[in-house]
């Protein structure tokens, strides 16, 4: 759910420049549901010039520029590697142009100012002290061979409590599950621990102090990655043994049935958005939804449906990797490029968006989740699980889900299931007003406290 703009190095070329444009220059990326500040620094050798970009907001500096050219008071550089170019022309010292990566054309414009942007505001992220026990840990999973890191939160330092694993949703995650500025696994550990429930949150396998590779992994890699996280905490003499579950957000709520399935010492599961129904149904839905938020016609959403469906049922045929992609780059080339020359998009961008949506569908992690259906792992869950949605999650269709969820524990025989749909709540379990991925990061709020209090009161129920 979560990918920011990549910023790629490059190497200068020496051109006549029709002005002096030596000196920094800055530009604020407005990209889906967030802002990038960007700063290029040009100075004047002895062959021409040289710069480098700077992305502030993403701790990068320093970084190369490779080809670019002012001529006619027009400004053009261009990223091979990474698929990006601007061309911006210069009205009283101020560069107007656009911003172009994958396919994708952003308005941006330079200037000499330096632009700086508050901090958004987050009440709920809690500060130290905090008033209970933390460790910084890390545990072994044996399996993949690989360390983890994260931390421990206890109610005391001694003591025998029940606790949780939290298991973050789709994309590299640190222990916090940190997006846009907010820390909802570091909210929602400072509240069950301090309602009595220690906590371990950790990050990804190739995040932060985590060992491991991300970029290759799947959704089951990761549940292993999870499993050794629940098995280190039984581990611990601060722990009841017998009372330790799992709290999974989105991928991580399909994640935790996952382990539940083949360990029955797992005492209890939270599912916040989790998938009831297949990959491929979520995406069908997630992709309907976000854009008829976003404005696009029906008529149009219907293509872009049936070009999807044909997408998916490739995945769902081959097994070939090879055959797959030759699959989905015909469906492209027929049905997808069409329509996006219809609009005027450049030939060379349309090529280079569909390698980039054929190498992102054809990636191990996409795959995986395309094909993967949660109800054989639901219906083989035999411990208590709280399932609970957004009314507005455009992401995880809550009906759906739920219902899937519902359906297929019942089907295992599992009486002890709760689903609950929250109403207007987004897919972060944000309160809103429409949903969207765009508000994510306007909201102050990170986790609404009636989401909070709906956990930690079940989960007390379950450990008495």
């Amino acid at each position: 759910m979560k990918k920011l703009i990549t910023l790629i190095t490059l190497c200068f070329a020496s051109i006549a420049f029709a002005q002096d444009i030596t000196g920094t220059w800055n530009g604020l990326l407005k990209v889906p549901g967030t802002t990038v500040r960007l700063v290029i620094n040009i100075t004047q050798t002895e062959t021409g010039y040289s710069a480098t970009m700077d992305s502030p907001d993403q701790g990068v500096t320093g970084i190369p520029v490779t080809t670019i050219s002012f001529e006619n008071n027009t400004l053009a550089f261009a990223i091979p590697a990474g698929q990006l170019e601007y061309n911006g022309t210069m009205e009283n010292n101020i560069i107007k142009g656009t911003y172009k990566q994958k396919g994708y054309e952003i308005p941006l414009d330079l200037g000499r100012d330096e632009i700086k942007i508050e901090k958004p505001k987050r009440p709920q992220e809690p500060q130290p002290p905090y008033g209970y026990y933390t460790e910084d840990v890390t545990f072994k999973n044996e399996s993949a061979g690989i360390t983890l890191a994260g931390t421990l939160t206890l109610p005391k330092k001694e003591g025998n409590y029940p606790a949780v694993v939290l298991i973050s949703g789709s994309g590299p995650q640190d222990r916090n599950s940190e997006i846009l500025d907010h820390k909802p696994f570091l909210l929602l550990a400072d509240y069950l621990t301090k309602n009595g429930i220690a906590v371990l949150r950790f990050d990804d396998r190739g995040v932060g102090e985590s060992k491991g590779v991300f970029a290759t992994s799947t959704s089951a890699d990761f549940s292993t990655d999870a499993e050794a996280a629940f098995n280190y905490l039984k581990s611990r003499p601060e722990i009841n043994k017998n009372k330790v579950g799992l709290i999974g957000h989105s991928e991580g709520g399909m994640i935790a049935p996952m382990i539940a399935a083949r360990n029955n010492s797992v005492a209890f599961l939270v599912l916040m958005a989790g998938p009831g129904i297949s990959g491929d149904e979520i995406l069908m839905k997630q992709n309907y939804l976000i854009n008829k938020a976003g404005g696009m016609p029906e008529e149009e959403l219907q293509k872009l449906g049936s070009v999807n469906r044909k997408l998916y049922d490739v995945i769902l045929k081959e097994t070939d990797k090879n055959t797959i992609k030759s699959g989905l780059s015909q469906i492209y080339n027929t049905e997808m490029k069409p329509l996006f020359l219809e609009k005027g998009i450049p030939q060379e961008q349309v090529d280079q968006y569909t390698e980039m949506q054929i190498a992102e569908l054809t990636s191990p992690w996409f795959l995986y989740f395309i094909r993967y259906n949660p109800a054989p792992n639901l219906e083989k869950v035999k411990c208590p699980i709280l399932a609970i949605n957004g009314s507005e999650d455009l992401q995880v269709p809550p009906q759906e889900d739920l219902a899937g969820i519902k359906n297929a524990t019942a089907k295992g025989g599992n009486k002890k299931v709760t689903t609950k749909e929250l109403p207007n709540l987004n897919h972060l379990f944000q309160e809103c007003t429409t949903g969207e991925v765009s508000e994510y990061e306007t909201i102050e709020q990170t986790i609404a406290p009636v989401a909070l209090n709906e956990i930690s009161t079940w989960i007390k129920q379950q450990v008495k």
